[in-house]
């Protein structure tokens, strides 16, 4: 995108990034062919978990879910952003300007906010709970179903969870991992035009892990907890 080019001259591979980085591919075509996933097919995604398939244009999640597993299993990261176009429930819950936030460290989830409103690449926080949301996706043939029961019970948020699910044993049990999740679904586009939404809400989000003077100098305050920030229980 040249506008975001435009205000941020900058890569992550070229600011001097003082952490582990690593980038993670996540795509899915969803197409018809024999070999294509049809409902109540059962998957075993790469956490290990059983995904029964009640719903065929919820397939991102499918490899957002393995995408945060290897993330966790083979580049050992601490801290774990997911981003992706991912539910129309994202317009409806927090807009066509502001992307959604979703994270079980409440420190990064102000992080994140804070990021958007210097980097313009906005987002703001939804519903984080588990222990009302995830049963939404309740299976008796598998851990969990890919698509929610009911359509009108925080859609954003319980798609969020499905792809959380993959990365937390057990939604209950304290996690040493900061995940943060944003559903970026309306900001990314203006009518048939790609606003460039996203790389500037992360360059200055993790601002401070870098040598760059510039985004030193308007990066948010990291979290204290930055390594392993948890959201207290309720």
């Amino acid at each position: 995108s040249s506008g975001i080019n435009a205000e941020w001259p900058l890569r992550p591979g070229e600011v001097g990034f003082t952490q582990n980085l690593h980038a993670v591919l996540c795509v899915a075509e969803n197409s018809v062919g024999p070999v294509a996933t049809v409902p109540d097919d059962i998957h075993i995604l790469y956490s290990g978990k059983s995904v029964e398939i009640n719903n065929t244009d919820a397939e991102g999640r499918l490899v957002l879910g393995d995408g945060v597993a290897y993330a966790k299993k083979d580049l050992k990261a601490d801290i774990i952003l997911d981003m992706a176009t991912l539910t129309g429930a994202q317009g409806i819950t927090t807009g066509t300007s502001h992307g959604a936030v979703l994270s079980n460290s409440e420190s990064w989830e102000r992080c994140a906010v804070s990021a958007g409103l210097i980097s313009a690449d906005m987002v703001y926080p939804i519903i984080y709970a588990p222990e009302l949301h995830f049963q939404e996706f309740k299976s008796s043939m598998a851990d969990m179903k890919n698509s929610v029961k009911d359509r009108s019970n925080a859609q954003c948020s319980c798609a969020g969870l499905f792809i959380g699910a993959h990365l937390f044993d057990d939604y209950a049990k304290p996690s040493n991992i900061a995940w943060i999740h944003v559903d970026m679904a309306y900001p990314v586009h203006v009518g048939e035009r790609a606003t460039g939404f996203g790389p500037a809400l992360l360059l200055s989000m993790f601002g401070e892990y870098s040598r760059s003077n510039m985004l030193l100098s308007v990066a948010p305050s990291l979290p204290n907890d930055a390594n392993n920030g948890k959201r207290p229980k309720n």
